[in-house]
């Protein structure tokens, strides 16, 4: 059953759970000593390859030393495609693994979180899992989710998202998966692994927290459990982002980074989120840019439509963001917290529009890179009205829609994707 089925004859609400997690400096030591609690005997290891360190060596090397046979999978796309999680399923079953290890951002952990409920039903292809608990079986593989961004929060949530690249290869899917199966056994959030983080991708994935702490702040959800986090989420983002971004190897900042993001997953967990994450859905589905960064572009534009169903919720999120809202009317505060999520956004230095977004915008960037034709000719992002169509339609049909607090329809989200096209100005 879909939310927006739910919403109407059940007021009832429900509050996902979370997994065991450990946090802060020097927390990934912990991970060989866990696993053998945990009765790992041999693990696939799922990361993106984390190019340029050293960690997943490590990481692998410590889990050896602690008795544990390791089988490495590091082909993990951002966006990760659903033949990542068939390719990383059959690794597993040839090399009669027990156990998932995921290193790195939403990305591998996502993928893992696929590639477990794959592996709970016999290996089937994990796009028939997209929806709200469609898996049968909620006995899984153990799994420790392993962050090296402060982004997704994937680690703590009950969704994964993957991108469908073979139902209809023409046109690419990015769906999400809510999946109270899917949690990981154990999250571990290190601040020390994210000194390696670069400038563009922490920045990115800090508009990704910002998103997750925002949306259900103002979702039509309305969820009391969740708002306390979202809120503070938005002011902790705001305290540490600049500083994480432009002094990487400050404890402080990443720390702060840390916890921003994982308390904002935990608010939408049961939250819910809204538009931001459809829209960035859709342009990683067509364009497979980063997920982070497709957020930072849609967000000010979707606060502004957001805006007249949610006037105080977005003055409360001025003051956290640290403007001083004394003597402004709410309508006034609101239009304050636009304005400080734009200069947030110019000082980490992200593009203010989709169509500025070129194959060396950013260090990490897949746009028109392969392996498959689709996304080896898409390597401009037009921006014109075929591609807002589109765009809109696959917004139109993601999971995160119904929870936007302001309606949607083609007619009224349209223009919202058109101006992610054109140039910023604070409206």
């Amino acid at each position: 059953m879909q939310v927006e089925e739910l919403l109407k004859p059940f007021p009832i609400k429900e509050f996902h759970p979370f997994p065991r997690a450990m946090m802060g400096p020097g927390a990934h030591e912990m991970i060989g000593p866990e696993a053998l609690k945990l009765g790992f005997r041999k693990t696939l290891i799922m990361t993106s390859g984390l190019r340029g360190t050293d960690i997943v060596h490590k990481i692998a090397e410590s889990m050896k030393y602690h008795g544990l046979e390791v089988v490495v999978y590091d082909k993990v796309e951002s966006n990760p495609k659903d033949y990542n999680v068939m390719d990383a399923v059959g690794m597993y079953q040839e090399n009669a693994c027990d156990s998932f290890v995921s290193i790195g951002g939403g990305s591998s952990h996502d993928a893992c979180k696929g590639a477990r409920i794959s592996v709970a039903h016999d290996g089937r292809s994990v796009n028939e899992f997209e929806g709200f608990n469609q898996s049968e079986n909620p006995k899984n593989p153990p799994h420790i989710a392993v962050s090296t961004t402060a982004g997704t929060g994937s680690e703590t949530s009950w969704a994964y998202v993957i991108t469908d690249t073979t139902t209809d290869p023409e046109n690419p899917h990015k769906y999400v998966a809510f999946d109270d199966h899917c949690l990981a056994t154990l999250a571990i959030d290190d601040p020390v692994l994210y000194f390696d983080c670069p400038v563009d991708y922490t920045a990115q994935c800090g508009f990704d927290v910002l998103a997750h702490a925002s949306e259900p702040y103002v979702s039509r959800l309305d969820f009391p459990p969740s708002l306390g986090n979202a809120l503070y989420a938005v002011k902790m983002t705001a305290e540490h982002l600049r500083q994480a971004v432009w002094n990487g190897q400050d404890l402080a900042g990443r720390q702060g980074m840390m916890y921003a993001q994982y308390i904002a997953a935990q608010a939408f967990n049961s939250g819910g989120l809204g538009i931001i994450h459809s829209i960035s859905h859709a342009v990683s589905a067509f364009y497979d840019t980063h997920h982070g960064l497709n957020n930072a572009i849609a967000l000010p534009r979707v606060w502004a439509f957001n805006m007249p169903t949610q006037y105080k919720r977005f003055a409360d999120m001025a003051a956290a963001m640290g403007v001083d809202t004394h003597g402004m009317t709410d309508v006034q505060a609101a239009d304050a917290a636009l304005a400080a999520a734009i200069r947030l956004l110019r000082d980490v230095g992200i593009p203010e529009k989709f169509t500025d977004v070129t194959q060396d915008s950013y260090s990490k960037n897949r746009l028109g890179q392969g392996p498959t034709p689709f996304y080896q000719g898409a390597s401009v992002i037009t921006g014109d009205d075929k591609d807002v169509d589109r765009i809109t339609h696959h917004v139109l049909g993601d999971a995160c829609t119904p929870g936007n607090p302001k309606e949607c329809t083609f007619e009224t989200v349209r223009p919202v994707v058109e101006h992610c096209m054109m140039a910023l100005r604070h409206i």
